[in-house]
């Protein structure tokens, strides 16, 4: 037995590699530092769905398909407007996606694909179109002239076009947290399809299990920790405070990687970049004192959720938007394992060890 499956190998994918020696993280056989550098996320949610990267002719055709699939149901808007304003935003994209099931089912023409494309196109605009009303009371259109899903994002969510290193750091952000093999999320989106239930069952559980603080809120709890603290000085005693109270600091180590998490340290390139580009001095250093600390005295890295984590409040991104952006670059990847779990499909029925009462007769009510 093995808690919490670890070290288990539940199944295989040609889809990336996570922690294999001489390989690092790579996606369909590309290393995530060529791609992060060179590549766009558009042509890595290509790459994953489609088996390879697009030439020029599809990833342009692709674009105009992705910007097309921007627009809400009125159906959905209006449950997106019942929706308290104090909900959780993962919980918004949660409803919105088993809603728009509801609305345009997977069916003839509507296979994996397509509503992979339509979700990339859709999930952005249902989080600002709820944000947007509860917060300032407006329908928005969801459309916009960004050509990319990093600019739609930014977008819709400032109301104006976003600088040139503000779109490229969230494509960069959206290429990371693209696809990770057999996580959380993705697993149980193979274990629900595995039953063979539909497409946005799938991803609707994928988006619950997401929503932990031990999955994808980790970012979130991340920056809640260093945002705590103003100087590194009292963010090193406030570290070692918590960790005499072994209280757990999210944002580093992981479960398959030993020595680093190798999308860590591109993020954190970019971090650096938009602290000093906006002038800051207390976040970026109060995060790099933070990861000393763990360093010294846990031999912990950073994981990609730290250094995100402060990359997004520098773009202007409200911290409870940190996990839903990870769905928004997400759903590439759990789409392309549900379609490799229809491939060749088994039910995913694993058992347990039974550690209960041992057999015992029934008592009668008048003797309990």
């Amino acid at each position: 037995m093995s808690a919490g499956l670890e070290g288990i190998v539940a199944g295989r994918t040609s889809l990336s590699t996570v922690g294999i020696e001489g390989c690092g993280l790579t996606y369909r056989g590309y290393s995530i530092e060529d791609l992060s550098e060179q590549a766009t996320f558009e042509e890595v949610a290509w790459l994953l769905l489609r088996g390879e990267l697009p030439n020029q002719t599809q990833l342009d055709q692709y674009r105009k398909t992705l910007c097309g699939l921007r627009r809400l149901p009125n159906e959905l808007k209006v449950i997106l407007e019942q929706i308290p304003g104090t909900s959780h935003p993962m919980d918004v994209l949660r409803t919105g996606c088993s809603a728009l099931g509801c609305m345009e089912p997977e069916g003839p023409g509507q296979g994996p694909l397509e509503l992979a494309d339509r979700l990339i196109g859709a999930f952005p605009s249902m989080l600002m179109y709820w944000h947007w009303f509860h917060t300032a009371g407006k329908r928005i259109e969801t459309d916009c002239d960004a050509n990319s899903v990093a600019g739609h994002i930014l977008s819709l969510l400032h109301g104006r076009a976003p600088t040139e290193i503000h779109e490229r750091v969230m494509d960069v952000a959206l290429i990371l947290y693209a696809e990770h093999e057999f996580n959380a999320s993705t697993f149980t989106a193979r274990v629900v399809t595995s039953t063979l239930s539909d497409f946005y069952s799938a991803i609707t559980a994928a988006i619950g299990t997401l929503r932990g603080p031990l999955h994808g809120g980790a970012n979130e709890a991340a920056f809640e920790l260093i945002d705590r603290y103003t100087t590194p000085d009292e963010a090193e005693q406030g570290v070692m405070e918590l960790l005499r109270k072994k209280a757990k600091i999210m944002g580093f180590g992981h479960r398959v990687y030993r020595s680093a998490d190798p999308r860590s340290d591109v993020i954190q390139v970019w971090a650096a970049q938009l602290a000093k580009a906006v002038g800051d001095t207390r976040l970026y250093p109060v995060s790099e004192r933070v990861e000393a600390v763990m360093r010294r005295e846990k031999r912990l890295f950073p994981n990609l959720d730290f250094y995100s984590a402060s990359a997004f409040h520098f773009l202007g991104i409200p911290t409870l938007f940190f996990t839903p952006l990870f769905v928004f670059s997400r759903i590439s990847g759990w789409a392309a394992h549900v379609i490799e779990q229809r491939t060749d499909n088994r039910l995913i029925r694993p058992t347990a060890d039974y550690v209960g009462p041992a057999p015992r007769p029934f008592l009668p009510l008048s003797n309990r």
